[in-house]
């Protein structure tokens, strides 16, 4: 009985020691100290899983870890993407998230990019695919057309705001997502459409120039006006930004001589009416200022000498005249070429 009772005893320690140590295996968390976001691109596997918590210092101990996995079956089933390991987070709860796929979207800000080539560059350094691969897509005139635009307007599709995607999503998904908010953002601007006779794609297209003209908000309208009023009476845009686009240097600050002859559709100098798509991304604020429809008689308008960022507006060609005369002798006293 003796033995028997030191055989049961024996028997409930170990019992005791297993479930104490499964528990703190369950219990266990990982080593980081505050929000820590991991990538797993396509392919990755067991191994590369492993190596990629180690460079993060993610682990306290991989006996758990790998226990925890095989157990889970995460040693034979890793799911590529991103994931966010928050401080705390239970050894379990981690195996648990990458087995199932669980991602947290990445946070992505779109701003005024210019050409599809800025923007595709941008994206696939947020996403996992390739900038290239996006950036062929886009310039392809049939997939275009499934959103009834060209690889020269499908830029606009992108509206300026702040988006959460998955890390994986490919290129046609978030063309179909970026169509989603591009529809959402024009939800509640159609209505203005008709009133100025003008399609979403033109809007944006003098939205874009209004963008690269001017930061202060305040004057958007009035330089929505001048160009609308020149469509109006068919009388070139002469729209400086578009000759920069033309000529692919955003650095230049003073337009000028040859500049203005740059064989492109884009020079709106050189060409009449709109050029073939926006020049960049505009911000809701321009594309609303188009959308204002604000009545001017404003046909011209210039910078001020003061080089606040503001602009002298005119009626008349003599008016511009002299705006420009006294802005030109400051770029001049200033030895700006």
């Amino acid at each position: 009985m003796k033995r028997i009772r030191i055989i049961v005893i024996s028997i409930c320690i170990l019992v005791g020691l297993s479930i104490g140590f499964a528990i703190g295996t369950v219990n266990q968390r990982i080593a980081v100290d505050e929000p820590t976001r991991i990538y797993l691109p396509e392919g990755s596997d067991y191994a590369a899983l492993l190596d990629t918590l180690d460079a993060h210092h993610c682990l306290h101990s991989h006996t758990a870890f790998n226990l925890i996995a095989k157990l889970r079956g995460l040693n034979r089933h890793v799911k590529c993407g991103s994931y966010v390991l928050e401080p705390n987070m239970r050894t379990l709860s981690l195996v648990q998230k990458i087995y199932s796929g669980n991602q947290d979207p990445v946070r992505i800000t779109i701003n005024k990019h210019r050409t599809l080539k800025d923007l595709c560059q941008f994206l696939g350094t947020k996403l996992q695919f390739e900038a290239d691969s996006l950036l062929v897509l886009l310039n392809d005139s049939n997939f275009c057309a499934q959103y009834s635009l060209t690889p020269q307007s499908i830029i606009g599709l992108f509206p300026q705001n702040t988006y959460e995607v998955y890390w994986t999503t490919s290129p046609t998904g978030l063309v179909e997502r970026m169509s989603t908010e591009y529809e959402r953002f024009w939800k509640e601007r159609d209505n203005k459409l008709p009133d100025l006779g003008l399609t979403r794609q033109q809007v944006l297209t003098i939205a874009s120039i209004v963008e690269e003209e001017t930061n202060c908000n305040e004057e958007k309208a009035d330089i929505a006006s001048v160009y609308l009023n020149r469509l109006r009476i068919g009388m070139a845009l002469q729209a400086d930004p578009t000759v920069k686009y033309a000529i692919g240097d955003f650095t230049i600050r003073r337009i000028k001589g040859d500049m203005l002859k740059t064989d492109s559709p884009y020079n709106t100098y050189q060409h009449a009416g709109l050029p073939p798509g926006p020049i960049c991304i505009p911000s809701a604020s321009s594309v609303d200022a188009v959308l204002a429809n604000k009545p001017t008689h404003y046909l011209y308008f210039c910078a001020k000498e003061d080089f606040s960022g503001r602009h002298n507006f005119a009626s008349t060609p003599e008016e511009h005249i002299a705006n420009a005369r006294k802005f030109h002798k400051s770029l001049n006293d200033k030895n700006i070429h």
